[in-house]
């Protein structure tokens, strides 16, 4: 074999002409460089200098009238044939005048050039034309093998039959260390990773029958040190009257670029997770998606509601559960709250970097909750790692990820690719971990504020509180019940605007001082919410709220009397026992924070014997799309036909009958006055 300096992918296709029994030699460029030569054309014409123009250095063997076809055939692509063209060549004994059939073909070559493919036979008499034919055969064979090759991307070459059965191969065994005769046959296959021997076996049984021009599929194949790599398999089918007589083809190794292929999938499949969700569970639970199955069997995110989980103070760390993803086939861990002593997670926790441990298959040698220590026997659990989730210089959460069964250990580049995936989304996570804390604040705060309506003699008091479970806010809704030193009762309902912690701060300073002016003067309700608007325009001047203050009380009749006022509120629903119900809209007043100098307005309503008062707030009525009207109405209808329900009940009812949207929180109370004689007071 002839060729240059430079060994590029095309040159080692050209090896397959090696020991061809008839001269081949290939050419590059416009100019028809010569690139190649096999023993068989050196045999013929001696060695010529590669390199050198094809015009110069075989002016002798192929002669003025022939050297035009060459441009010819590089143009077109369309292969020629010369007959009997006269040349000089090597013969024992010195140069004599010979004759040869010349075979031209255009073929591809690396980097988008192209060059041509000349196999040359030397014609001595008329016996010699099976000979010919034969090596004409042969020649046809050779040409669609070596264009297979340079198709297919050269960097092992290979040739099986047409079930698979490998012929030769080049480069195979140096990969994975088989003998010549193990890779024989289909012994190839045993070099490949289980799972895809299975799909490669399925797939050569039928490769005679594929109608296919070119077969490309990636294979995981154990490499002489015992490790697997991604190679990439392509091969051309060779035909004979149709039918295939043999797979010309070649495998690379792309390791590294399925690895970068891989990471950059898996960043992107993260980023669009932080990207398009917003609450936190459902963030962490497509982040635990991202890492199983590619980088792990189960993958789950923990919460600690103690900054760095408590330590170092803490004998154990409270974890809670906000999402768990498992590989096909494997059982799910329930969500829930966990108290972890394991060494693993106060090192990763306290060091705050990644911990790493492998262990006998499904018995870790720390202590885990019973549920945990089940879960990980049953899945076959052998290693692990913990990554902690950093906010603001604390750790706010923990991502642990699982090994099962017979898959080996995370190895340190996807514990690395793990990091990098959580460095990709580690804004969106922090924003969704700081809001979560402030939701609970926010929580906290609120359900202080509602407290336990009080016992009222001759009352029946109730209230509800649900908190939306679609919004990430935390609404402003409260309801408030207190005694008044007279025997009075005041209850109120009220909404600020805003959905955060600073409308949850906001709705506590409005409660509170408005308990504050509803018990130092004896007014009524319009009076008092008049005050609170001053108030509110001198302490939170941007800051505006709806509400409705009621004061209920017995005259000396015994009849008890409603005082309201409302302010920018959805109107108080009045049902009587028998299953009447309408809205009080008689003190209709602006929102609260608004600047008005009109009095504010109050109204009286006698309360009929076993009649129940509702006060709510617009979660219950509003549905996006909808007249707030229709809402009402069908509030009232509602209202009736659960009228002579016990109170508690009645709140029940109305929470789950009506068809809330969810948006929003929904707050209430209720109270219900005795039949005529009755007075013992009962909160529900």
């Amino acid at each position: 074999m002839q060729v240059g300096q430079e060994r590029e992918s095309s040159q080692v296709a050209l090896d397959v002409f090696d020991r061809a029994p008839v001269g081949v030699l290939a050419t590059r460029g416009e100019d028809h460089r010569l690139l190649y030569a096999n023993d068989a054309f050196r045999a013929m014409f001696g060695d010529r200098p590669i390199g050198a123009p094809v015009r110069e250095v075989f002016r002798d063997v192929l002669g003025q009238d022939s050297l035009p076809v060459l441009d010819e055939v590089r143009e077109t692509g369309e292969t020629v044939r010369l007959d009997e063209v006269s040349g000089a060549g090597d013969r024992s004994g010195g140069r004599h005048e010979r004759v040869f059939r010349i075979s031209l073909s255009r073929i591809p070559l690396p980097h988008g050039e192209s060059g041509l493919l000349a196999v040359v036979q030397e014609i001595m008499d008329q016996v010699a034309t099976r000979r010919v034919r034969a090596l004409t055969k042969e020649r046809d064979r050779l040409l669609r093998r070596y264009q297979s090759i340079v198709w297919a991307g050269v960097h092992g070459v290979w040739v099986t039959g047409p079930h698979g059965e490998s012929r030769e191969s080049q480069g195979w065994q140096r990969l994975t260390g088989q003998t010549p005769e193990e890779s024989l046959g289909r012994g190839w296959m045993r070099a490949l990773h289980p799972e895809d021997r299975v799909h490669a076996e399925e797939w050569w049984d039928k490769a005679a029958e594929q109608a296919v021009s070119l077969h490309e599929v990636t294979y995981r194949v154990r490499t002489r040190d015992g490790v697997y790599r991604h190679i990439r398999f392509r091969a051309v089918p060779v035909r004979e009257n149709g039918a295939v007589v043999e797979w010309v083809g070649a495998s690379t190794d792309v390791e590294q670029e399925w690895q970068e292929e891989r990471r950059r999938w898996l960043l992107d499949r993260a980023a669009a997770a932080a990207s398009d969700i917003t609450n936190l569970e459902e963030m962490c639970q497509a982040l635990a998606e991202v890492v199983v199955p590619e980088l792990a069997d189960t993958c789950d995110v923990h919460l600690l509601p103690e900054p760095n989980g408590g330590l170092p103070h803490a004998r154990t760390v409270v974890a809670e559960r906000l999402a768990c993803a498992v590989r096909e086939g494997l059982p799910r861990l329930p969500m829930l709250q966990e108290h972890h002593s394991a060494e693993v997670l106060r090192q990763a926790v306290g060091q705050r970097r990644p911990a790493h441990i492998s262990f006998p298959r499904g018995h870790p040698p720390f202590l885990y909750p019973e549920a945990v220590r089940t879960w990980i026997a049953e899945i076959g659990a052998h290693n692990v790692v913990i990554l902690p989730i950093v906010v603001e210089g604390e750790v706010g959460a923990v991502v642990t990820a699982c090994i099962c069964g017979d898959r080996p250990p995370i190895s340190p580049a996807d514990i690395d690719l793990m990091g990098q995936i959580l460095d990709h989304t580690h804004d969106a996570i922090s924003n969704a971990l700081r809001f979560r804390r402030t939701q609970r604040v926010a929580l906290a705060l609120q359900h202080s504020l509602l407290a336990e309506p009080p016992h009222v003699p001759g009352l029946e008091l109730a209230a509800r509180y649900q908190a939306s479970p679609t919004a990430a806010e935390i609404g402003g809704d409260w309801y408030d019940a207190f005694l008044l030193s007279c025997g009075a009762v005041k209850l109120v309902i009220g909404d600020v605007a805003g959905h955060d912690l600073a409308a949850a701060v906001c709705m506590s300073q409005v409660r509170n001082m408005l308990r504050a002016l509803a018990v130092d003067r004896d007014e009524s309700p319009g009076d008092v919410l008049r005050r609170l608007n001053t108030a509110m325009e001198t302490l939170n001047g941007e800051s505006t709220a709806t509400c409705v203050l009621t004061r209920l009380e017995r005259d000396d009749e015994g009849v008890w009397r409603l005082a309201y006022s409302v302010a920018g509120h959805p109107p108080p629903l009045l049902v009587t026992g028998e299953g009447e119900a309408r809205f009080l809209q008689d003190a209709d007043n602006p929102l609260l924070g608004l600047l008005h100098e009109q009095p504010w307005i109050s109204a009286v309503e006698p309360l009929p014997p076993h009649s129940t008062l509702l006060l709510y707030t617009d979660g219950l009525v509003e549905r996006r799309g909808e007249d707030l009207g229709d809402g009402l109405e069908r509030l009232r209808r509602c209202a009736e036909r659960l009228a002579r329900e016990p109170l508690g009940r009645f709140c029940d009812e109305l929470l789950t009958g009506m068809p809330v949207t969810g948006e929003d929180d929904v707050a209430m109370i209720a109270l219900r006055v005795p039949q005529e004689g009755c007075y013992e007071g009962v909160a529900s």
